[in-house]
């Protein structure tokens, strides 16, 4: 696990933008590029070449970058490329990940500038991190690898969240909560301190989770209960 800070993901003063690619060319996608265009306003970082997914977008350009081809497309570019994976679903993402292969590709890590981390609050960050505007996180936090935090989120004191769980906007994870892999809080979501959310599970929307939930399954309302249980994978 590497420590990241705001400062360690800009680049040196005089060094060229790094070339990105986003993979996804939906809403987020287009939420992850403007988070890149306000990283720039503070220090030019990423040169964004081009928005890749397997269903082409309506349009041959996002905001004025252009598509340019699938996951397919990507692993054949023939230069070193950054990428960053724009999919909600922690499933999804995963999935994506996975297919990414090609040896010239490695993952950025994204924290908007709004996002306040310093040494001192010791939190540890996976590669290919978004953070999104306004979130807060404390001390002694572990991401790890592919966490999305959307919009406004809290991450209390001494908090886990393992590969891949997302959290949209304005989720809140209480101190010493464990988040396992590919967890899903949904809008306004709440899990509360010291509680373990089981590997795969989805928490609606508005949800307060006040007790542990198993992997693989959806859980919904105040406080939180088990709507669905999932086939395992």
């Amino acid at each position: 696990m590497t420590q990241l800070f705001f400062s360690d993901i800009h680049n040196a003063d005089g060094d060229a933008p790094r070339p990105l690619a986003i993979v996804g060319a939906g809403g987020l996608g287009r939420e992850v590029l403007l988070l890149v265009r306000q990283l720039n306003e503070v220090q030019p970082t990423w040169d964004v070449i081009g928005f890749f997914d397997d269903q082409a977008p309506v349009l041959p350009a996002i905001h004025g970058v252009p598509y340019r081809g699938t996951v397919a497309d990507l692993n054949a570019w023939p230069d070193p490329l950054h990428v960053a994976v724009a999919v909600g679903s922690s499933r999804s993402r995963a999935a994506v990940v996975g297919r990414l292969t090609g040896e010239q590709l490695s993952f950025a890590t994204l924290i908007h500038p709004s996002v306040a981390l310093r040494p001192y609050q010791q939190i540890q960050v996976g590669e290919g991190c978004i953070i999104s505007q306004g979130c807060i996180l404390t001390t002694d936090i572990t991401l790890g690898r592919h966490v999305l935090l959307n919009l406004g989120c809290t991450i209390g004191h001494d908090a886990v969240l393992a590969d891949f769980c997302s959290l949209m906007p304005h989720a809140n994870v209480g101190g010493g909560a464990q988040l396992e892999a590919e967890v899903y809080l949904g809008t306004n979501a709440t899990v509360i301190q010291q509680v373990r959310v089981g590997a795969r599970t989805v928490v609606g929307a508005g949800a307060v989770v006040v007790r542990p939930l198993p992997a693989d399954c959806t859980a919904v309302g105040v406080p939180a209960v088990v709507a669905k249980q999932h086939p395992t994978s």
